[in-house]
């Protein structure tokens, strides 16, 4: 995985995370359960791209 695309994804899980916290602090739970996904949806890729190398060698 290209440095690029880490950096990608550890953007999108601090962008995640920041949106649960002010979900819960707006009381937004729209706001809650898409900082969620954002952080699931990141880690997935990440650990794809991790898997992916771990093949390619």
């Amino acid at each position: 995985m290209s440095l690029r695309w880490e950096i990608s994804n550890k953007v999108r899980i601090l962008k995640g995370w920041a949106r649960r916290r002010f979900g819960r602090v707006s009381g937004n739970r729209r706001q809650r359960i898409a900082g969620k996904s954002d952080r699931v949806a990141a880690s997935l890729k990440q650990a794809d791209g991790k898997a992916r190398d771990a093949f390619k060698r």
